[in-house]
């Protein structure tokens, strides 16, 4: 077994050992990041295991089915790790003695079984990881008591959209703290090399016993025509096993070469296959095994002696750890080690303690070096766990959607249904990734999102900006874009629309990386030229520079589904897509800007992006078609308006995030474009002079530092009239950021079209529609992505207008403050969210997490959204995706310009 191959402390060239590492593994396939916590939370429930007929992924491959049924794209577990290909997988399972399955996997309800949408219904924290992943820690909580998997069920069943779920902390299971902490750390001796370490506590007042059972698999890749590599594990035992005190399963691959995974003490292995079990799931007649999938499962939990191979061979393997009676406070561990090397005296010696007090100081000073050190240690604290949850959600993402549609050569072709037309994500036959990505969720979304992984980058930038660039690339290389341009959504509709957010994710990544790399700008920028492409083609159908249709992000902010077929006749004109691209054209914009300092080609790029967002602003100066304004002067605010067939309109007077984003479209213009752009600058006052009413957005102002200049889709009266509404408590602005709606909707809005009537209230918590699954609410909650955004662009604002332009802020206070100030209180609500106040963080609400007990108190929760009023977590409970921007809140802000520009 090797030793710890890097320095302790700062290396030379290096900020810490950690960036060193870095350094050594730049890309994905760097040796560094070989392995990680790339297994899925949640394999079941995908739209890639789904080969049914009628596209419902939930019933297609239930919770039910998993211990027994194998997967064809990738693999789930608890706490577990995986090479970056997915072939070879080590996590851990766990019994109480009572529950009728072993614990191998994280439960929640479906869809159709949760009161709100699909919901996890466990505990579990990512505690701590470093970017390479030479240092991983995760917890989770293991009730003694049976898990109570069919009181969860019946009892979210019978409760309706308007009270509130129903979680495992309610159960009672966990009353007395009647569980189990298990930890599981990884530390890497080398790239190759991982020490894993599985420790229990329990917590409760009594002895329990546990059954700690490490496992190793291969994911199966040759039970469907596609992949025969088929790995092989079989127990090393004496003579070959030359040492003693430990267990050996030797695990060979045609990918991967040969690995040992060694276990201390003396363990029982137990060997299966990673086969299904179609006799019992299906009723077959036999099974390509007599030792399938659950074989591990059967053997300990039900005694099924015949369940595991005698010969010790197979493609998942476990080591069996029983103990009888732990002590209340008592801890018991186990030790397992994966490595190229056979065993020897050195596997579990002093060595092995070494690499892990080694791995974990580092990992301290690398975070000495990225947080802040003016930070006190609560806030320390809240940002180490946002990146720790970031780190242990990147996920191997596995789905060729040609192969998915053609379903299995041998087994099982695919139904005339999923290929129809309009069946599921036909058109993206182009689509086939098998790569590490960002995940917004490791249950509740174990698969990627664009919009999402924009916003992830942000945070990622601070701690890894290469993946945080390899990620934006990703999404625009061939195998991910359309050829047509589009990004893809998600992977229960990869035709879906998301916020163009790509440009602008891109660009602060740029600027945290230090303005160094502009071929990571090329990069993304020729790409994000077909995406453009895309969206004036198929979002503005008419070309009147005004954009509709399509899901934007906000799921259920409207009175009816914005991405549904209106009857014919009827269009919806959107006030949030033409925003959106006017949004998207400034970054391009600003981009391209950048890069005409270092190529004088891209200046033409920069005029063409300046001239259509002047073209938009122009068309939403109006801002509607056939003299239909979507500004409400009366109102101070901008509402969706529908067209009927008969060419009347219809405000939909819905005060949403929607009449907000119009701030959006702000961006600065550099004053040295008068010397570096002479191109621009000459076609800039050829429309001043020429089209005086195209260049309005164009503000200008003189200043001691020189002379201003701001692009601004809003004029400041209705900016002063917007903000007036965004900074009212009674209205947008709560404790915790800006509403997505006005709290003032008190009585339902309502409107009818061809008979159907639509309505929508005042929802500050969970949603209480079906819309979307009905997992997630836009009619009330904070959310963390347009906050940040919103924020920024008040940031832009402020800078230009200065003391001119204040905002009294909350309304009616008669204090009055600058934007810049009010974009930092926005950034300051939502980090409040999980400061702790008397003890308890906002964001815990009502739920367990609330309560006093150290034990919950140590561990903030990262939830999707957060409500409207009193700041609760809501909708997944791990989105240390977006919002772990909560870190990236935490930094020092740069400055609008890198130094000496």
């Amino acid at each position: 077994m090797s030793e710890p191959v890097e320095p302790q402390g700062q290396v030379p060239g290096h900020r810490s050992a950690e960036h060193a590492r870095m350094a050594e593994s730049p890309g994905a396939d760097g040796p560094w990041r070989l392995w990680g916590p790339y297994v899925s939370g949640r394999q079941w429930g995908t739209v890639r295991e789904d080969y049914s007929g009628d596209s419902d992924a939930w019933s297609a491959f239930p919770f039910d089915q998993a211990r027994a049924r194998a997967y064809r794209w990738g693999e789930d577990g608890l706490g577990a790790v995986c090479d970056r290909f997915g072939f070879l997988n080590l996590g851990v399972a766990l019994w109480n003695r009572k529950d009728p399955i072993l614990k191998e996997r994280l439960f929640g309800l479906t869809n159709g079984e949760g009161n709100h949408g699909e919901d996890a219904k466990e505990y579990w924290w990512a505690l701590d990881g470093t970017p390479s992943h030479s240092w991983m820690k995760w917890l989770y909580r293991y009730p003694q008591a049976e898990f109570p998997y069919e009181r969860l069920r019946e009892e979210n069943r019978r409760r309706g959209r308007d009270e509130r779920e129903y979680e495992l902390g309610d159960t009672g299971v966990l009353d007395e703290n009647r569980f189990f902490d298990v930890t599981v750390t990884y530390a890497k001796a080398g790239p190759d090399d991982l020490c894993m370490v599985v420790r229990a506590t329990n917590h409760g007042p009594d002895p329990a016993p546990l059954d700690l059972v490490p496992q190793v698999w291969f994911r199966n890749t040759w039970s469907w025509g596609w992949d025969r590599r088929r790995g092989t594990m079989t127990q090393v035992l004496p003579p070959v096993l030359a040492v003693g005190g430990l267990e050996d399963v030797e695990c060979e691959h045609g990918h991967l070469g040969r690995y040992h995974v060694s276990a201390q003490g003396s363990p029982e292995v137990l060997f299966c296959d990673n086969e299904t079990n179609l006799v019992e799931l299906f009723g077959a007649d036999h099974n390509p095994t007599p030792f399938t999938k659950d074989g591990i499962d059967r053997r300990i939990v039900r005694g099924d002696l015949s369940a595991v191979n005698p010969r010790r061979t197979g493609t998942k393997a476990a080591f069996w750890y029983s103990f009888d009676r732990v002590e209340p406070g008592q801890t018991v561990e186990v030790r397992l080690r994966l490595s190229h090397q056979a065993p020897g005296l050195s596997t579990f010696g002093p060595g092995f303690d070494a690499v892990l007090r080694d791995r974990e100081q580092e990992a301290d000073e690398f975070y000495d070096a990225v947080i802040h050190r003016g930070l006190n240690a609560s806030d320390r604290h809240i940002a180490r766990r946002a990146y720790a949850g970031l780190l242990w959600t990147k996920q191997l993402y596995r789905y060729d959607v040609r192969q998915w549609l053609s379903g299995d050569p041998e087994t099982e072709p695919a139904p005339a249904s999923r290929t129809r037309r309009g069946a599921r994500n036909t058109t993206w036959t182009h689509l086939a990734l098998a790569d590490v990505i960002s995940m917004p969720d490791e249950w509740e979304y174990p698969w990627f999102a664009a919009w999402d992984l924009a916003f992830h980058a942000i945070p990622l930038a601070h701690v890894d900006p290469e993946f945080a660039k390899e990620q934006l690339v990703l999404m625009c290389r061939e195998w991910s874009m359309h050829p047509n341009g589009q990004l893809p959504a998600y992977e229960w509709a990869f035709g879906d629309v998301n916020p163009p957010v790509h440009a602008w994710a891109a660009w602060h990544v740029y600027r945290l990386d230090g303005y160094r790399d502009q071929g990571f700008l090329v990069r993304v920028f020729t790409k994000l030229l077909l995406n453009f492409s895309w969206w004036v083609n198929r979002k503005d159908a008419s070309g009147s520079n005004l954009f509709e249709g399509g899901f934007l992000g906000m799921d259920n902010i409207g009175l009816f589904d914005r991405s549904a077929e209106l009857p014919p006749g009827y269009r919806l004109e959107q006030s949030d897509a033409t925003s959106w691209m006017a949004f998207y054209c400034q970054q391009m914009f600003k981009i391209a800007l950048e890069l005409s300092r270092h190529d004088p080609a891209w200046e033409d790029a920069a005029t063409k992006f300046l001239e259509h967002f002047l073209s938009i602003a122009q068309a939403m100066t109006s801002f509607g078609s056939q003299d239909v304004s979507l500004w409400d002067e009366e109102d101070g605010f901008f509402y969706d308006v529908l067209l009927h067939p008969d060419g009347t309109a219809e405000p939909m007077r819905v005060p949403s995030m929607v009449g907000l984003l119009p701030i959006l479209g702000s961006t600065e213009v550099p004053s040295w474009i008068a010397e570096e752009c002479p191109d621009l600058t000459m076609r800039l006052g050829w429309l001043q002079k020429r089209r005086p009413d195209l260049t309005l957005p164009l503000l200008t102002r003189s200043t001691p530092e020189g002379r201003q200049m701001l692009l601004s889709l809003v004029d400041k009266p209705r900016l002063v009239k917007l903000l007036d509404r965004m900074f009212d408590s009674e209205q947008f602005l709560s404790a915790y950021g800006i509403r997505s709606l006005s709290a003032a909707v008190k009585q339902e809005i309502t409107t009818s079209v061809e008979g159907q009537s639509s309505s929508i209230v005042y929802e500050p918590g969970e949603s209480q529609t079906p819309l979307f699954g009905g997992n997630s609410n836009w009619r009330g909650p904070v959310w963390f992505p347009v906050n940040v955004l919103l924020a920024d662009k008040l940031r832009t604002l402020g800078r230009f207008f200065g003391d001119d332009l204040t905002v009294e802020v909350p309304k009616g206070s008669g204090q009055r403050i600058t934007l810049v100030q009010a974009a930092d209180l926005i950034d300051d609500s939502l980090v409040s969210l999980f400061r702790p106040v008397d003890g308890r963080r906002p964001a815990d609400g009502q739920r367990i997490e609330a309560t006093p007990d150290p034990l919950w108190q140590e561990h903030p929760t990262f939830n999707e959204y957060f409500d409207g009023d009193t700041g609760e977590g809501l909708g997944a409970t791990h989105q240390t995706g977006w919002t772990a921007l909560v870190a990236h809140l935490l930094h020092p802000r740069l400055p609008p310009n890198p130094p000496g520009r």
